[in-house]
């Protein structure tokens, strides 16, 4: 039986097991009920996640081109988290809310993430914006 068979009647399987769940919630009151579908929902994220990751990295190992093209895009997203992290991000400890504090190390690490969000965010406008006027006629 190849793959896509058994990933077709799992899926079903576990459609069945979910419209079942959201009949007992309607029909007989039950509250229980969510707690299986949130297991049964949890479980299908989880195949898809673990579908996605398995294929994508089948694929990308199969093809020279593929893998050549996705270490160069890794590689460039570690050196702008890199110069995020070590020349934009200031570290500093912080007091929650509640009460605890916030490392130096982990303020660091958020205001590096943050940083990187900002970049990437400039980078992808940049882009479009750049193509826009390129391709226009």
């Amino acid at each position: 039986m190849n793959s896509y068979k058994i990933i077709k009647y799992t899926a079903y399987a576990l459609s069945l097991l979910g419209a079942l769940f959201v009949l007992m919630i309607q029909m007989m009151d039950m509250l229980a009920g969510i707690d299986y579908m949130l297991i049964v929902a949890y479980l299908i994220m989880g195949l898809i996640v673990s579908s996605v990751v398995f294929y994508t990295l089948k694929n990308v190992i199969a093809d020279k081109k593929a893998m050549k093209s996705t270490l160069k895009t890794l590689g460039a997203f570690l050196i702008l988290f890199l110069i995020c992290y070590f020349v934009l991000a200031r570290g500093e400890d912080t007091p929650l809310r509640d009460g605890k504090m916030l490392s130096a190390a982990g303020s660091k690490l958020i205001s590096a993430a943050l940083f990187m969000f900002y970049s990437l965010i400039a980078i992808a406008s940049g882009a479009m914006l750049w193509f826009s006027f390129k391709n226009r006629k």
